[in-house]
């Protein structure tokens, strides 16, 4: 399955508990409710699911799913 920003958006909702359509693209997801936990539960499911190579430090430092899509694709 290919990285794309639905999936994101989607692994997003997943975790905080509500539907993709009310996940923001451009905002900061730890204001957001996202926190640190999250971000690297996303990120391991992503490295095992995908392979991807990206690291916390990646996502961390601009925490918006629009960000996201090409850090984690370009892994």
């Amino acid at each position: 399955m290919a990285l794309t920003l639905g999936l994101i958006r989607h692994d997003v909702a997943d975790a905080l508990g509500e539907v993709p359509a009310d996940i923001p693209l451009d905002e900061n997801l730890l204001d957001h409710g996202l926190d640190s936990v999250r971000v690297m539960a996303l990120l391991g499911r992503r490295r095992r699911d995908q392979g991807v190579e990206a690291d916390f430090a990646d996502l961390a430092e601009q925490p918006a799913t629009d960000v996201w899509v090409p850090l984690l694709e370009a892994s």
